[in-house]
């Protein structure tokens, strides 16, 4: 889990120039899944490529019948090699054998290959709204897909 809080906080500083709130963000998010963990209904994935972490996605119950996707990143040693579809199809797959009806995300505009990697799995946009967040401005997307 100190991976996850980590390397979102190192990456989006050094790639979109997120400050120190982002990462601040990320961890409160996993603390409340280690607190809150629901083994029957939430999952976490953690990707590795010849023993070293590459990348890591969460699956979280929002409530009986939507779950969210969180916290997807893949490492930029690794990315091409379609990992990032990988995790959002794990998600997904185990979303539909929970029962879920719904599955949502909350993202950036412009997070560009998050967004394909969504959009490439059937998610729609449903929301945008402009924010100061992570010291900038930033526009959130609300996209969701139904199982």
């Amino acid at each position: 889990m100190g991976w996850v809080v980590h390397s979102h906080g190192a990456l989006y500083a050094q790639e979109y120039g997120y400050d120190w709130s982002f990462e601040a963000l990320v961890a409160e998010i996993v603390a409340r899944f280690v607190q809150r963990f629901d083994p029957r209904r939430e999952r976490c994935w953690i990707a590795e490529r010849e023993g070293i972490v590459v990348g890591s996605v969460f699956l979280v119950k929002k409530n009986k019948t939507v779950a969210k996707l969180r916290l997807l990143i893949v490492d930029p040693e690794a990315r091409g090699l379609g990992l990032g579809g990988r995790l959002v199809g794990e998600c997904i797959a185990f979303a539909r054998r929970q029962g879920y009806r719904k599955l949502v995300l909350w993202t950036q505009s412009e997070l560009l290959a998050a967004r394909r990697l969504y959009e490439k799995a059937g998610f729609y946009l449903v929301k945008r709204e402009p924010h100061r967040s992570f010291g900038k401005r930033l526009v959130a997307e609300v996209w969701e897909l139904k199982l």
